[in-house]
């Protein structure tokens, strides 16, 4: 493979994408930094293919990034490959107002061929390639100039890696017939209202303190003054106020601005300063939300209930059975939330839909009915149709769906 210097203008960038625009998939990554700014200070782009790859600086003098940004958000022959491309999925997109497509990661897809939840980069290589990556360039200051070679060598290793591991991964979610999971993960992932920067709704990225249209109000007026604060002087929203402490004022809201100086994650200062009185304008002119954004309630179905509670235990079993059985992430099949649900007599649910119901959730509605049951057999646990269990077996069941609501 060549790797070609640090691109540093945009002749030798506009001719690197000319040739990239003629491949089947490209693998981008990026270094940055966010410790001390609202929004993320882009700082080196890699990007390769099977036979080129480099590293691009996007703080040089005289580079222009649009013939990158077109191959990346422009060009739809081209498949777009990251590892845990969520944060460089949102540079692009704070960049451009568009987002990477088609898009592929391989710490999403490997969830389809592997028990991993949340693979790290590293350990990919080491279990595709067997080799060790360095880290000890990882932590550097990606900002400051010049970069030396070790920076560099390590920053385009993580495309060069991706783009001989990426056509393994391809091969064996077509021979097991999986890579059809993966579709609405990704276009998840691509999905551009993940990343705008709506005023309106960044109170929904705060865990919400009850169902109180008044408190939700407050915390709505609040989310997005603290937004607006951070972006005018460019620091992280939580050099502003936690998400807890936030939360807090919305519940129980101070009624003069002396009251500040009491809060908890709030400085004295609060209770005289300038953004203590903007702080109290905010919540007096709160409003409370409106009954079309309320958050939708859970899909709880009846209270569990003793029997409930273990049924929800034995499809938790279940999966964590079959998860090991057809070698996939269990997050992926579903999420603890949506079995307890089901074992609530929920059937609104994705679990009993599509693949996954073929692959897990019709077991699991077996199990809920009855109809399915845990036998040890020879020292191992396994799962059972009620009419296959033997004399020998000892087997668990699970109450019918009647009994556990």
């Amino acid at each position: 493979m060549q790797i070609h210097p640090l691109i540093t203008t945009t002749d030798e960038l506009a001719d690197l994408c000319e040739r990239l625009a003629k491949s089947e998939f490209v693998c981008v990554d990026t270094e940055f930094m966010r410790e001390n700014t609202y929004y993320p200070l882009l700082c080196l782009i890699q990007i390769g293919n099977e036979e080129e790859a480099a590293a691009i600086d996007p703080l040089a003098d005289d580079i222009d990034l649009d013939p990158l940004l077109e191959l990346l958000c422009n060009n739809e022959d081209v498949l777009k490959i990251f590892h845990a491309g969520g944060q460089d999925v949102e540079i692009i997109y704070n960049l451009t107002g568009k987002t990477p497509h088609p898009i592929f990661d391989t710490q999403i897809a490997m969830m389809a061929i592997s028990q991993s939840e949340q693979i790290g980069y590293a350990n990919l290589v080491e279990s595709w390639l067997n080799k060790t990556i360095d880290k000890g360039a990882r932590f550097t200051d990606w900002s400051r100039r010049p970069l030396t070679e070790r920076q560099i060598e390590y920053a385009i290793g993580d495309v060069t890696y991706l783009a001989k591991i990426f056509p393994k991964i391809l091969e064996k979610l077509v021979r097991t017939g999986r890579g059809m999971w993966l579709n609405a993960e990704m276009e998840k992932l691509a999905d551009p209202a993940n990343y705008a920067n709506d005023l309106e709704v960044a109170w929904r990225r705060i865990r919400s303190p009850g169902r109180n249209p008044q408190v939700l109000g407050r915390l709505k007026a609040l989310a997005a003054w603290r937004e607006t604060e951070a972006q005018d002087k460019d620091i992280p929203r939580g050099r502003i106020i936690r998400d807890e402490t936030l939360s807090d004022l919305a519940s129980h809201p101070p009624k003069k601005q002396a009251d500040l100086a009491k809060v908890r994650g709030l400085s004295q200062a609060w209770k005289e300063n300038d953004i203590g009185k903007r702080l109290m304008r905010v919540i007096k002119n709160a409003e409370p939300l409106s009954d079309d954004e309320m958050p939708e309630k859970p899909k709880r179905g009846a209270p569990l209930g003793k029997e409930g509670a273990l049924v929800a235990d034995l499809l938790k079993l279940l999966l964590k059975i079959r998860s090991r059985e057809i070698d996939v992430a269990s997050r992926l099949l579903t999420k603890s939330d949506e079995l307890e649900a089901l074992a609530a007599g929920v059937r609104d649910l994705q679990i009993l839909e599509g693949w996954r119901y073929e692959v897990f959730g019709k077991d699991a509605l077996e199990l809920v009915e009855g109809k399915l049951a845990f036998a040890v057999e020879k020292g191992r646990l396994k799962m059972t149709h009620i009419d296959d269990v033997t004399n020998g077996d000892a087997t668990i069941h699970a109450a019918p769906a009647e009994a556990a609501e």
